[in-house]
């Protein structure tokens, strides 16, 4: 019977079974490293492209602030410009209406302005900083044609003295014998909302 391998043989291999068995671990704990490695930067990965996310999103909403103060800013000038914030002067809408009653060539024009009030804001909508009053203003005028009316009512909601939203305007035509006699031919009755704002703290002492 042929020995296969013999004692002195099998001392000789013991070397190559050792790099054998630390090949073998070696490579499992490389593949276990790579593995590893490999889910870190995915880990990494996600948590930068969180923060990169986060962090545009934070520039947006920088942007979209910034963009709103300026509106908020441009609005605020406009309301400024248009007299919103500066008390009701009564006189001067009087002076005003009278004006326009001249330019448009009324026959006749009677005004009523109500007392001013808080307004009522849809939703019940308020503002932090200001307060919105009104002043009914009701007009009954007369003209020698609508013309003439619808003029004095654009003229009066275009005027950089105030801001007069029209409420309501009920315009009729007046029934005369002699049509081509220079009178009055129509008569419109109109409301308005006479709107200024006042800041909150206006009264207040500092």
């Amino acid at each position: 019977m042929n020995q296969l391998f013999s004692a002195e043989g099998i001392r000789s291999l013991r070397i190559s079974w050792a790099l054998l068995v630390l090949s073998i671990v070696a490579a499992v704990g490389i593949a276990i490293g790579s593995h590893w490695y490999v889910d870190k930067e995915k880990r990494e990965s996600a948590s930068s492209q969180k923060r990169l996310q986060e962090a545009s999103a934070r520039v947006e909403g920088a942007k979209r602030e910034r963009e709103s103060l300026q509106d908020s800013a441009d609005t605020f000038r406009t309301l400024v410009d248009r007299g919103l914030l500066q008390p009701e002067r009564r006189l001067d809408l009087v002076e005003m209406v009278n004006t326009l009653r001249s330019r448009h060539q009324l026959f006749e024009l009677d005004y009523e302005i109500g007392a001013q009030r808080p307004l009522q804001l849809v939703g019940g909508r308020v503002f932090p900083a200001v307060d919105v009053l009104a002043s009914r203003v009701k007009l009954r005028m007369r003209a020698l044609h609508e013309g003439d009316v619808l003029g004095f009512i654009d003229d009066l909601a275009q005027t950089r003295q105030g801001f007069y939203p029209l409420d309501r305007c009920v315009i009729r035509r007046i029934e005369s014998a002699n049509k081509d006699a220079v009178q009055a031919h129509v008569e419109a009755e109109c409301a308005f909302e006479w709107i200024t704002l006042k800041e909150k703290n206006a009264n207040r002492p500092s």
